[in-house]
């Protein structure tokens, strides 16, 4: 409708985004309405969110410095990186933890609840994808290949699970926890190679997980936008090809028509229009599902896939909710 061309995308990210700012060029270029904002940090620093609800309407305003933005005539909303919900600086602590639990639940609320707006993704689903139990658990249900995988805080069945599999075990972490080591620098955990041998009863302080090591060739990413599917080999030296990625080389690789459809119903059951699927590919060409990052990096891919996934992605936003 020609109404829709006067609705805007809403873009949630830091102001450091600069994967966004791709996307934005092609949305400017088509001449839609684009407002972005980091609630975050924003709404400590001048923007105003406010949201009125009464029996059968719901409205609301979000100011920024340069906008003044009707919540329901929002057609797309973009959750890209925006900042953790925090109170503001300065705030004693138990002030501090009040308001910031406030700001999650209440802006956090607010703008996972536009009407009529198209979320890519929307965070309630994000939130959901992230936990690797899920991935695992819908992958499965998505007829993936799937990696022998224990998660486990028993020493005794972690160490059991390791000694059984023929080609060796490797260690991930659940979640990309923030880890400093015993001098406070920041550290990266990375997925490596286990011996059952070298795991301790310090395993019994949390989930750990472990998996079967895929014998690879190479790695793939697949970057979905909606129905787009856009593979890329990774070739690396390393077991973790994230560690260096200096090292690395991609270039374009062609999808098995069965994993596209596992794919689509994997998207499809946690109701996600983007997804960055990890896999390990067999020389015998098998493809092994290792994860779904639903909120994940693609810009570093090679340019002709980078700027498809960027045209998709104004697609998506510009073409609002489906009717």
């Amino acid at each position: 409708m020609a109404g829709d061309r006067h609705r805007a995308v809403l873009v949630l990210t830091n102001s450091y985004d600069v994967t966004a700012d791709v996307v934005l060029r092609i949305l400017a270029d088509r001449r839609v309405p684009v407002v972005r904002v980091d609630p975050g940090a924003d709404l400590h620093a001048g923007a105003l969110l406010t949201a009125h609800y009464s029996t059968g309407e719901q409205r609301g305003t979000l100011c920024t410095s340069s906008r003044v933005l009707d919540l329901c005539n929002v057609r797309s909303v973009w959750v890209r990186r925006p900042s953790p919900h925090e109170a503001p600086p300065g705030m004693a602590e138990h002030d501090a933890k009040f308001a910031g639990a406030q700001a999650f639940w209440g802006t956090g609320g607010i703008l996972a609840s536009l009407p009529g707006a198209h979320y890519v993704n929307h965070p309630w689903c994000i939130r959901n994808a992230e936990y690797k139990p899920v991935q695992l658990a819908v992958a499965s249900r998505s007829e993936f290949l799937i990696p022998d995988t224990v998660i486990t805080a028993d020493p005794g069945e972690a160490r059991r699970f390791c000694a059984d599999q023929p080609g060796g075990a490797v260690y991930k972490p659940i979640w990309d926890s923030r880890y400093r080591d015993a001098e406070g620098t920041a550290q990266q955990v990375w997925v490596r190679g286990v011996d059952p041998a070298e795991i301790t009863d310090a395993v019994s302080a949390c989930p750990h997980l472990f998996q079967a090591k895929v014998s690879k060739l190479f790695d793939v990413r697949v970057t979905v936008v909606g129905t787009r599917l856009f593979g890329v080999r990774i070739d690396s030296p390393d077991l973790d090809w994230r560690h260096r990625q200096a090292l690395m080389t991609c270039t374009p690789v062609e999808i098995p028509e069965s994993v596209a459809r596992s794919v689509v119903a994997y998207l499809g059951e946690l109701r996600l229009t983007y997804g960055a699927f990890d896999f390990a590919v067999t020389a015998a060409g098998d493809w092994y599902f290792l994860e779904c990052n639903p909120n994940g990096q693609w810009a570093w891919q090679p340019a002709e896939t980078t700027d498809g996934i960027a045209h998709a992605l104004a697609d998506q936003l510009e073409k609002g909710p489906d009717t």
